[in-house]
Order: structure tokens, then sequence, then C-alpha cells
């Protein structure tokens, strides 16, 4: 397992890592309402920040990627055949090496990704009643010192 700076050639494989996540593990999110984020990630994923990082298996493959914006951690995305292997944990340590202190929001109601962060060390700091987009997905805002 190795990390290292996402390529922007690699853009379409990001996208693929999310949509395969998001429908993995966000089941509260209606599929059409997934369609409709599909042009803002790939904008997300092609702008020139957050600074991106992958974790790949020892073949190069990528198996998650991770967007910053300074100590933030805008995404977190692993495929669902990579879940609950130490690839999501080693690239949190990975921003924390970087960073240190981390903010990161979750979905409220993806209890998983909320049980890996805590595991992780990180503590809830607030709430919002919508995402980043007004969607009505509340978040949780979560701070690791």
């Amino acid at each position: 397992m190795f990390i290292r700076r996402s390529l922007p050639v690699e853009r379409n494989i990001l996208l693929d890592v999310w949509l395969r996540s998001v429908r993995a593990t966000h089941s509260f999110v209606p599929e059409e309402d997934v369609e409709l984020m599909i042009p803002q990630v790939q904008s997300y994923l092609a702008s020139s920040e957050p600074e991106f990082w992958v974790v790949c298996d020892d073949s190069g493959t990528i198996r998650g990627f991770m967007g910053m914006a300074g100590n933030k951690m805008e995404s977190l995305f692993l495929a669902p055949d990579s879940l609950r292997r130490g690839w999501g944990r080693r690239l949190v340590q990975h921003a924390q090496e970087l960073y240190g202190e981390l903010m990161v929001d979750v979905n409220e109601q993806n209890q998983a990704a909320r049980a890996f962060y805590e595991a992780c060390g990180f503590v809830v700091e607030g709430r919002s009643d919508l995402d980043d987009e007004g969607r009505p997905y509340p978040l949780l805002h979560l701070r690791l010192a």
C-alpha cells in the first residue's frame, strides 16, 4: 500500500471510485440525487484545489482517494471492495502527518462513516441541517486534534 498525489489524468478513475463508493455506502441518497451530483463531483475533481491524494495497492491500482483543502478533509472515498481493510485509516494518518489537526464533515445518516472517523479519534464539534449544496443531508462537523 502506498499514497501519492493524484494526477490530473486520473480524475475519471476518482469519479468511478466516488460513484461506486456512494452507491455502496450512502443508501440514504436516492439514485436520482446521485445522478444529479455527478456533474458537481466532476467539477470538484477537475479543480486545482483541493489537493488530491490516492491510496494504491502494491500493483498501483487506486483503491481510494482523499481531497485536502488545508487541514480540512474535503473528501475521502474508497472503492467498495477496499472498505474495512485499513486504506481509509492510512489516508487519515497521511493527512495528519501533513497537517496535524484535521477537520472533516460527514453525513449524519452515514453511520458507518461516522463510526470510522470516531474510531480514528475525531469528535463531533457541530452540526448543519443541510449539506454544502443546500440539500437535506445533515452534516456533522468533526475535528481530530
